[in-house]
């Protein structure tokens, strides 16, 4: 059960990288340091240090304020589509020593993956309501999403076992929407 646990906890805390990099590297630096509820594996331990996590305050201070100006969100998010991938390869790998002695390479793709893609599912998005909203709806899309990454972290550490819900409920309902999607465009039967 603990292996589970550890896997939800590392999904969340990577998922949540794709929204914005530095709340949950900066949150899981945190627990790490201050508490025993996270151990991290190897040189991802360095987290830990106050001079990182000082480093990645910052970021996230700058992050958040470059990513609620129409424009600026736009260059915020492809100079990010680094970042918030290998966020999320960190956060992953450093957690993954829990998981049932998973091969930190393996971790690190799965980290890359999840984080990425939610990135891309944001930088897709972004646009969208930039032109819906002539640019008001930015802020307000993006205070949500340091929200969400702030909760899915905590949720992560602190309660993985609904951060594991959450998960499959997304999950879920995504590949509902996607299958549903695809089906209604394909052409019915015209011999029947």
């Amino acid at each position: 059960m603990e292996s589970i646990l550890a896997l939800f906890t590392a999904f969340g805390l990577s998922s949540s990288a794709g929204l914005n990099a530095y709340i949950p590297l900066l949150i899981t630096g945190l627990v790490a340091r201050y508490t025993d509820l996270l151990t991290l594996n190897g040189p991802f331990a360095t987290l830990e240090n106050p001079w990182v996590l000082g480093t990645l305050a910052v970021l996230l201070l700058i992050e958040m304020t470059v990513d609620k100006i129409p424009a600026l969100d736009s260059l915020n998010d492809v100079i990010h589509t680094v970042i918030r991938p290998a966020a999320g390869a960190i956060l992953f790998a450093a957690n993954s020593g829990a998981v049932g002695g998973m091969d930190p390479a393996f971790a690190m793709v799965l980290g890359l993956l999840t984080a990425g893609s939610v990135h891309a599912t944001k930088a897709v998005a972004r646009p969208v309501v930039t032109a819906s909203t002539a640019g008001l709806g930015n802020s307000v899309v993006s205070a949500g999403e340091d929200v969400v990454a702030t909760v899915a972290s905590l949720l992560a550490i602190f309660v993985p076992l609904l951060m594991g819900l959450v998960l499959l409920v997304a999950f879920f309902t995504i590949g509902r929407w996607w299958f549903g999607r695809r089906n209604r465009a394909l052409p019915s039967n015209p011999i029947g």
